[in-house]
Protein backbone atom coordinates (compact mmCIF):
# COMPACT_ATOMS: atom_id res chain seq x y z
CA UNK A 1 0.00 0.00 0.00
CA UNK A 2 1.18 3.05 -1.28
CA UNK A 3 2.50 5.80 2.06
CA UNK A 4 1.99 9.27 2.45
CA UNK A 5 5.60 9.65 1.64
CA UNK A 6 4.65 7.83 -1.85
CA UNK A 7 1.35 10.59 -2.27
CA UNK A 8 3.49 13.57 -1.58
CA UNK A 9 6.27 12.20 -4.27
CA UNK A 10 3.75 11.75 -6.75
CA UNK A 11 1.98 15.27 -6.60
CA UNK A 12 5.38 16.90 -6.72
CA UNK A 13 6.02 15.05 -9.79
CA UNK A 14 2.75 15.81 -11.36
CA UNK A 15 2.97 19.62 -10.16
CA UNK A 16 6.38 19.58 -11.72
CA UNK A 17 4.90 18.49 -15.24
CA UNK A 18 2.04 20.81 -15.23
CA UNK A 19 4.61 23.43 -14.97
CA UNK A 20 6.07 22.41 -18.27
CA UNK A 21 2.71 22.20 -20.04
CA UNK A 22 1.59 25.20 -19.29
CA UNK A 23 5.27 27.19 -20.12
CA UNK A 24 4.42 25.20 -22.99
CA UNK A 25 0.92 26.08 -23.95
CA UNK A 26 1.93 29.84 -23.04
CA UNK A 27 5.06 29.39 -26.10
CA UNK A 28 2.11 27.82 -27.98
CA UNK A 29 0.15 31.05 -27.57
CA UNK A 30 2.48 33.23 -28.43
CA UNK A 31 3.66 31.68 -31.35
CA UNK A 32 0.54 30.91 -32.94
CA UNK A 33 -0.54 34.44 -32.76
CA UNK A 34 2.58 35.53 -35.20
CA UNK A 35 1.67 32.15 -37.33
CA UNK A 36 -2.02 33.55 -37.34
CA UNK A 37 -1.28 37.11 -38.25
CA UNK A 38 1.39 35.54 -41.09
CA UNK A 39 -1.52 33.47 -42.29
CA UNK A 40 -4.34 35.41 -42.71
CA UNK A 41 -2.22 38.14 -44.40
CA UNK A 42 -1.04 35.61 -47.34
CA UNK A 43 -4.28 34.27 -48.26
CA UNK A 44 -5.37 37.13 -49.70
CA UNK A 45 -2.62 37.41 -52.20
CA UNK A 46 -2.63 33.56 -53.02
CA UNK A 47 -6.27 33.57 -53.39
CA UNK A 48 -6.18 36.34 -55.84
CA UNK A 49 -3.05 35.47 -58.02
CA UNK A 50 -5.31 31.66 -58.47
CA UNK A 51 -8.25 33.67 -59.43
CA UNK A 52 -6.30 35.66 -62.14
CA UNK A 53 -4.01 32.43 -63.53
CA UNK A 54 -7.68 31.07 -64.15
CA UNK A 55 -9.26 33.92 -65.90
CA UNK A 56 -6.14 34.15 -67.99
CA UNK A 57 -5.80 30.43 -68.87
CA UNK A 58 -9.48 30.38 -69.84
CA UNK A 59 -9.32 33.37 -72.31
CA UNK A 60 -6.04 31.74 -73.86
CA UNK A 61 -6.29 28.41 -75.09
CA UNK A 62 -3.23 27.93 -77.05
CA UNK A 63 -1.01 29.02 -75.02
CA UNK A 64 2.02 26.90 -74.57
CA UNK A 65 4.14 26.73 -71.38
CA UNK A 66 5.32 23.35 -69.48
CA UNK A 67 3.52 24.24 -66.26
CA UNK A 68 0.00 24.35 -67.93
CA UNK A 69 0.50 20.95 -69.67
CA UNK A 70 -2.13 18.18 -68.74
CA UNK A 71 -1.04 14.41 -68.85
CA UNK A 72 -2.25 11.41 -67.51
CA UNK A 73 -1.60 11.00 -63.90
CA UNK A 74 1.05 8.04 -63.97
CA UNK A 75 4.02 9.77 -61.74
CA UNK A 76 2.93 11.91 -58.91
CA UNK A 77 4.91 14.34 -56.87
CA UNK A 78 3.75 14.35 -53.01
CA UNK A 79 4.60 16.95 -50.65
CA UNK A 80 3.45 15.89 -47.16
CA UNK A 81 3.43 18.85 -44.32
CA UNK A 82 3.95 17.66 -40.72
CA UNK A 83 5.75 18.90 -37.59
CA UNK A 84 9.08 18.49 -35.92
CA UNK A 85 8.29 17.88 -32.79
CA UNK A 86 5.52 16.13 -30.95
CA UNK A 87 3.26 16.72 -28.07
CA UNK A 88 0.80 18.49 -30.85
CA UNK A 89 -2.40 16.19 -30.26
CA UNK A 90 -3.83 14.11 -33.29
CA UNK A 91 -1.38 16.80 -35.57
CA UNK A 92 1.27 14.32 -36.75
CA UNK A 93 -1.24 11.81 -36.98
CA UNK A 94 -3.69 12.74 -38.86
CA UNK A 95 -0.99 13.63 -41.52
CA UNK A 96 0.45 10.25 -41.61
CA UNK A 97 -2.67 8.64 -41.94
CA UNK A 98 -4.31 10.97 -44.38
CA UNK A 99 -0.63 9.99 -46.29
CA UNK A 100 -1.03 6.46 -46.26
CA UNK A 101 -4.47 6.42 -47.68
CA UNK A 102 -3.25 8.89 -50.31
CA UNK A 103 -0.50 6.05 -51.68
CA UNK A 104 -3.15 3.11 -51.19
CA UNK A 105 -5.47 5.05 -53.21
CA UNK A 106 -2.69 5.45 -55.59
CA UNK A 107 -0.96 2.28 -55.74
CA UNK A 108 0.90 0.96 -58.92
CA UNK A 109 1.69 4.82 -59.71
CA UNK A 110 5.02 6.27 -59.86
CA UNK A 111 5.34 8.23 -56.22
CA UNK A 112 8.06 11.01 -55.16
CA UNK A 113 8.03 12.59 -52.01
CA UNK A 114 9.11 15.69 -50.52
CA UNK A 115 8.60 16.14 -46.91
CA UNK A 116 8.52 19.01 -44.45
CA UNK A 117 9.16 18.36 -40.96
CA UNK A 118 11.01 15.65 -39.10
CA UNK A 119 7.73 13.29 -38.10
CA UNK A 120 6.71 13.12 -41.59
CA UNK A 121 10.69 12.44 -43.05
CA UNK A 122 11.36 9.63 -40.09
CA UNK A 123 7.79 7.53 -40.83
CA UNK A 124 7.96 7.93 -44.54
CA UNK A 125 11.90 6.85 -44.34
CA UNK A 126 11.46 3.74 -43.90
CA UNK A 127 8.93 3.47 -46.66
CA UNK A 128 9.43 2.14 -50.68
CA UNK A 129 8.84 5.66 -51.94
CA UNK A 130 11.79 7.86 -52.87
CA UNK A 131 12.22 11.15 -51.15
CA UNK A 132 13.46 13.98 -53.28
CA UNK A 133 13.99 17.00 -50.86
CA UNK A 134 13.31 16.82 -46.53
CA UNK A 135 12.68 20.21 -45.25
CA UNK A 136 13.54 20.16 -40.85
CA UNK A 137 12.88 23.01 -38.50
CA UNK A 138 10.13 25.11 -40.83
CA UNK A 139 7.43 25.58 -38.53
CA UNK A 140 9.31 27.51 -35.85
CA UNK A 141 9.87 30.29 -37.82
CA UNK A 142 8.31 29.72 -41.73
CA UNK A 143 10.76 31.42 -44.24
CA UNK A 144 9.85 32.61 -47.81
CA UNK A 145 12.66 30.82 -48.88
CA UNK A 146 11.76 27.42 -47.77
CA UNK A 147 8.40 27.79 -49.90
CA UNK A 148 10.99 28.69 -52.96
CA UNK A 149 12.69 25.57 -52.57
CA UNK A 150 10.34 23.38 -52.75
CA UNK A 151 8.35 25.81 -55.66
CA UNK A 152 11.51 25.11 -57.49
CA UNK A 153 12.19 21.46 -56.93
CA UNK A 154 8.14 21.11 -58.28
CA UNK A 155 8.63 23.48 -61.28
CA UNK A 156 11.17 21.62 -62.43
CA UNK A 157 10.51 18.20 -61.93
CA UNK A 158 7.19 19.27 -64.09
CA UNK A 159 8.41 21.26 -66.27
CA UNK A 160 10.67 18.16 -67.89
CA UNK A 161 7.88 16.01 -67.20
CA UNK A 162 9.36 13.67 -64.59
CA UNK A 163 6.11 14.36 -62.78
CA UNK A 164 1.99 14.25 -64.06
CA UNK A 165 1.11 15.99 -61.19
CA UNK A 166 1.66 17.65 -58.04
CA UNK A 167 -0.46 16.87 -54.74
CA UNK A 168 -0.23 18.59 -50.77
CA UNK A 169 -1.05 17.06 -47.60
CA UNK A 170 -1.22 19.01 -44.85
CA UNK A 171 -3.19 20.92 -41.56
CA UNK A 172 -5.26 23.88 -42.86
CA UNK A 173 -5.93 26.20 -39.77
CA UNK A 174 -9.20 27.36 -38.94
CA UNK A 175 -8.94 28.38 -35.92
CA UNK A 176 -7.62 27.60 -32.31
CA UNK A 177 -9.58 24.58 -31.88
CA UNK A 178 -9.96 23.31 -35.39
CA UNK A 179 -7.48 22.11 -38.11
CA UNK A 180 -8.72 20.69 -41.42
CA UNK A 181 -6.80 17.94 -43.16
CA UNK A 182 -6.42 19.24 -47.02
CA UNK A 183 -5.09 16.95 -50.08
CA UNK A 184 -4.71 19.49 -52.62
CA UNK A 185 -3.63 19.28 -56.11
CA UNK A 186 -1.11 22.24 -56.99
CA UNK A 187 -0.62 21.25 -60.50
CA UNK A 188 -2.01 20.84 -63.26
CA UNK A 189 -3.75 24.09 -62.57
CA UNK A 190 -8.34 23.29 -63.15
CA UNK A 191 -9.39 25.77 -66.20
CA UNK A 192 -12.23 27.96 -65.83
CA UNK A 193 -14.73 27.67 -67.93
CA UNK A 194 -15.70 30.95 -69.83
CA UNK A 195 -19.25 31.78 -69.83
CA UNK A 196 -20.12 29.48 -67.40
CA UNK A 197 -23.08 29.92 -64.70
CA UNK A 198 -21.88 32.46 -62.22
CA UNK A 199 -20.46 31.00 -59.20
CA UNK A 200 -21.60 32.32 -55.59
CA UNK A 201 -19.68 35.02 -54.52
CA UNK A 202 -17.26 33.98 -51.56
CA UNK A 203 -17.38 34.46 -47.55
CA UNK A 204 -15.62 37.31 -47.93
CA UNK A 205 -17.04 38.71 -50.84
CA UNK A 206 -14.90 37.92 -53.62
CA UNK A 207 -15.96 37.53 -57.09
CA UNK A 208 -15.37 34.23 -58.88
CA UNK A 209 -12.83 34.65 -62.10
CA UNK A 210 -14.87 34.06 -65.03
CA UNK A 211 -16.42 37.25 -63.91
CA UNK A 212 -13.85 39.19 -64.38
CA UNK A 213 -12.90 40.20 -67.05
CA UNK A 214 -8.94 41.47 -67.19
CA UNK A 215 -7.30 43.48 -69.64
CA UNK A 216 -3.43 42.11 -70.51
CA UNK A 217 -0.95 44.78 -72.28
CA UNK A 218 1.57 41.74 -72.46
CA UNK A 219 1.83 38.61 -74.44
CA UNK A 220 -0.03 35.43 -73.00
CA UNK A 221 3.90 33.69 -72.64
CA UNK A 222 5.10 36.69 -70.77
CA UNK A 223 2.25 36.53 -68.29
CA UNK A 224 1.97 33.16 -67.87
CA UNK A 225 5.88 32.88 -67.83
CA UNK A 226 5.97 34.57 -65.07
CA UNK A 227 2.75 34.32 -62.86
CA UNK A 228 3.44 30.47 -62.80
CA UNK A 229 6.20 30.43 -61.06
CA UNK A 230 4.80 33.12 -58.51
CA UNK A 231 1.60 31.08 -58.11
CA UNK A 232 3.65 27.83 -57.49
CA UNK A 233 5.94 29.85 -54.56
CA UNK A 234 2.92 31.59 -53.05
CA UNK A 235 0.50 28.65 -53.03
CA UNK A 236 3.55 26.72 -51.27
CA UNK A 237 4.21 29.59 -48.69
CA UNK A 238 0.59 29.34 -47.63
CA UNK A 239 0.43 26.05 -46.95
CA UNK A 240 3.71 26.57 -44.98
CA UNK A 241 2.30 29.03 -42.79
CA UNK A 242 -1.52 27.12 -42.61
CA UNK A 243 0.67 23.99 -41.35
CA UNK A 244 3.01 26.07 -39.55
CA UNK A 245 -0.54 28.20 -37.17
CA UNK A 246 -1.91 24.78 -36.90
CA UNK A 247 0.42 23.02 -35.45
CA UNK A 248 0.66 25.80 -32.68
CA UNK A 249 -2.75 25.80 -32.13
CA UNK A 250 -3.14 21.86 -31.81
CA UNK A 251 -0.03 22.06 -29.41
CA UNK A 252 -1.27 24.79 -27.17
CA UNK A 253 -4.71 22.85 -27.22
CA UNK A 254 -2.98 19.50 -26.35
CA UNK A 255 -0.38 21.59 -23.71
CA UNK A 256 -3.83 23.25 -21.94
CA UNK A 257 -6.08 19.90 -22.09
CA UNK A 258 -2.75 18.52 -20.37
CA UNK A 259 -2.18 20.78 -17.67
CA UNK A 260 -6.10 20.65 -16.81
CA UNK A 261 -5.70 16.81 -16.60
CA UNK A 262 -2.80 17.31 -14.08
CA UNK A 263 -4.80 19.69 -12.05
CA UNK A 264 -7.97 17.11 -11.95
CA UNK A 265 -5.04 14.27 -10.79
CA UNK A 266 -3.32 16.84 -8.36
CA UNK A 267 -6.63 16.86 -6.69
CA UNK A 268 -7.61 13.29 -6.73
CA UNK A 269 -4.28 12.58 -5.29
CA UNK A 270 -4.30 14.91 -2.60
CA UNK A 271 -7.84 14.18 -1.87
CA UNK A 272 -6.81 10.20 -1.42
CA UNK A 273 -3.84 10.95 0.59
CA UNK A 274 -5.78 13.05 3.06
CA UNK A 275 -8.39 9.96 3.59
CA UNK A 276 -4.88 7.66 4.33
CA UNK A 277 -3.37 10.16 6.53
CA UNK A 278 -6.80 10.54 8.13
CA UNK A 279 -7.25 6.78 8.62
CA UNK A 280 -3.68 6.20 9.90
CA UNK A 281 -4.63 9.43 12.74
CA UNK A 282 -7.63 7.32 13.75
CA UNK A 283 -5.57 4.00 13.87
CA UNK A 284 -3.04 5.45 16.44
CA UNK A 285 -6.14 7.25 18.07
CA UNK A 286 -7.81 3.90 18.36
CA UNK A 287 -4.36 2.15 19.56
CA UNK A 288 -3.89 4.65 22.15
CA UNK A 289 -7.08 4.36 24.11
CA UNK A 290 -7.07 1.12 23.27
CA UNK A 291 -3.90 1.00 25.54
CA UNK A 292 -5.17 3.32 28.20
CA UNK A 293 -8.32 0.89 28.75
CA UNK A 294 -6.25 -1.98 28.91
CA UNK A 295 -4.05 -0.30 31.63
CA UNK A 296 -6.77 0.95 33.49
Amino acid sequence: MATLLDFRRRIRSIKNTQQITRAMKFVAAARLRRAQDRVIAARPYATQILRVLRSAMSREENVLHPLLAVRPEHKILLVVVSADRGLCGAFNTNVLRRTAEFLKANQGKAIQLITVGKRVRDALRRSQFPILAELLNVSVNVQFSHAKEVAELVIQKYSAEEVDAVYLIYNEFKNVMVQRMMVTRLLPIEREAVGAAPAAPSEHGAVPAAEVDYIYMQPPGDIFGRLLPRYVESQVFRILLESAAAEHAARMTAMDAATNNAADLIESLTLHMNKVRQAAITKEIIEVVSGAASAG
